[in-house]
């Protein structure tokens, strides 16, 4: 895979922010037109897992038909995990491209499952 394939996690993600996002395998054609918010590239981290925590919130509260608000804290979990076990290379491909490349994407599944959220299909 490269990292201009996206799953459909991360498709979900990307779609419920509008602009960005992060979270199993889909082409990324609907995407070639896709511009990532131009912040990404100048935000603290602390933003980009607050991006990602909203999204994983949306995205699971689709998926289980449950409360937001229910989500709040495993879905932070999601976004600390898998923010703190980027390397910079894949931070620098989330702010450039707006989702998570290959690497990174295996680790924010683990944290998905870590944490106990649901695996988008």
């Amino acid at each position: 895979m490269t990292t201009r394939r996206l799953s459909s996690p991360i498709a979900a993600l990307i779609l419920a922010l509008g602009a960005s996002a992060a979270l199993a395998a889909g082409s990324s054609a609907p995407f070639e037109q896709y511009q990532p918010d131009p912040a990404l590239r100048t935000a603290p981290k602390s933003n980009l897992e607050s991006r990602v925590r909203h999204a994983c919130t949306v995205i699971q509260a689709r998926m289980t038909s449950a409360p937001e608000s229910t989500l709040e804290r495993p879905c932070g979990c999601y976004a600390r995990q898998t923010l703190r076990s980027l390397d910079e290379t894949e931070i620098e491909a989330y702010r450039a491209t707006g989702y998570f490349n290959d690497s990174a994407r295996a680790k924010a599944l683990s944290a998905l499952d870590s944490c106990k959220l649901q695996r988008p299909v």
